[in-house]
């Protein structure tokens, strides 16, 4: 009879901490499995709703935004899981959350710039100022947007560097991958050069570019002629542009100087390089004959 008394006395010790062990392990399972629906929920609706968007630039806004709610929804989540889970234990809640609201003040007097940074990156994702793919140049920083969180934007820039810019140092963007972009061509030809020539020359490379199958669907517009840009010591600069999609600036562009070179070449142009003339002086005639130099072999 006494053995069957410890035995009941022995479950009832363990009663209390099973009860409690088990329900913490139902707390973290349904925790991993609210998780994982709001995960999967989101990604659906970021699914369908770029299913009905046209535009890549969307397309690349609903997959940026869905990657910061999932990040949010599995913070927010984890804290309340870790709160019933605390809870379970005997730990009140309640001075840990007035003790937390009291640390979060101080904290954030202390780490203002930690704050700014999550308050300018909701901004820039709901203005749909940077996004995944995009190509921007953001405090002094200019690559391609691999990542883009509430607190920070990745760059890789053309020489594979990778920049982290915290996002409170934004305060301007300049975003070269929206809608359309200008390829400008500033070219140099010498002094002695008839301008409209050289012009006739640009327009007709141009014109072969816009006509070439593997340019053909990056070009927007036909090429515009500017005129004469300004006058350097050594050269007449002359500009034109082309209107491409986005990103494409680059790759018209080299290839229009490429093929212009040797338009130019074939024309007999001069594309200058900067040299002096030198004068003595002038004689009463007012003539002033430049020094002839002559190089010799030592």
């Amino acid at each position: 009879m006494n053995s069957i008394v410890t035995l009941f006395n022995y479950f009832d010790d363990w009663h209390g901490p099973a009860t409690t062990a088990l329900r913490i392990v139902l707390i973290l399972a349904g925790t991993w499995i609210v998780q994982a629906m709001a995960t999967r929920l989101i990604r659906t609706f970021r699914v369908r709703i770029a299913a009905r968007m046209k535009g890549t630039e969307e397309v690349r806004r609903a997959e940026t935004l869905g990657r910061v709610f999932r990040y949010l929804a599995t913070v927010v989540i984890g804290l309340v899981g870790g709160v019933l889970v605390l809870a379970e234990c005997g730990v009140s809640v309640a001075p840990i959350l007035g003790a937390a609201g009291v640390v979060g003040l101080a904290i954030g007097f202390g780490a203002q710039s930690l704050v700014k940074d999550y308050f300018t990156g909701i901004f820039l994702l709901i203005e749909n100022q940077i996004i995944k793919g995009d190509v921007v140049q953001v405090a002094d920083k200019t690559g391609l947007v691999e990542d883009m969180t509430l607190r920070y934007v990745q760059l890789r820039d053309y020489d594979g560097n990778v920049h982290f810019v915290p996002n409170g140092l934004i305060s301007t963007v300049t975003n070269m991958s929206r809608g359309y972009a200008y390829a400008v061509v500033d070219v140099g030809i010498a002094y002695r050069e008839k301008i409209d020539v050289a012009l006739d020359v640009m327009r007709k490379v141009a014109g072969e570019i816009a006509m070439d199958a593997a340019f053909a669907d990056r070009i927007l517009a036909a090429f515009e002629v500017a005129g004469v840009e300004r006058w350097e010591e050594s050269a007449i600069v002359l500009r034109g542009r082309f209107k491409v999609r986005p990103l494409e600036q680059w790759n018209v562009r080299r290839e229009y100087l490429q093929r212009l070179k040797g338009a130019f070449d074939a024309a007999g142009i001069e594309i200058p390089f900067p040299h002096v003339t030198l004068y003595a002086g002038s004689d009463r005639d007012g003539r002033a004959p430049a020094f002839h130099v002559a190089l010799t072999e030592s």
